[in-house]
């Protein structure tokens, strides 16, 4: 395992990066979390990306959080993915864009 950066999936939506930095701290030094959050609605996802220390303090990190209990949950900790890159996103699903020509309807105005 090279990467410090862990994966924390199976949130509670009240877990805050508080409670999850108290979790971490106690098995090495804590760079960074990040609870993803809805960018729409602001609500949490129930994941998130906890940078520690080294890639030794992850490993460790990782052996004793996967499973354990936060605010009722087991958490799922694993070593997080590089992200791939995405295609562009276009104008939407029927045709692109408002009443673009798609098949479902279209503006009746």
């Amino acid at each position: 395992m090279n990467s410090a950066r862990l994966y924390v999936g199976n949130l509670s939506y009240e877990t805050s990066e508080a409670s999850i930095r108290t979790a971490f701290e106690a098995h090495g030094e804590v760079a960074s979390v990040n609870l993803i959050t809805d960018r729409d609605t602001g609500r949490p996802k129930g994941f998130g990306f906890v940078e520690m220390g080294s890639a030794e303090e992850a490993q460790k990190a990782k052996s004793a959080l996967d499973g354990t209990q936060i605010d009722g949950r087991a958490l799922k900790v694993d070593v997080a993915k590089e992200m791939t890159p995405r295609a562009p996103r276009s104008g939407g699903g029927y045709g692109g864009g408002y009443g673009g020509g798609g098949s479902r309807g279209g503006n009746r105005w």
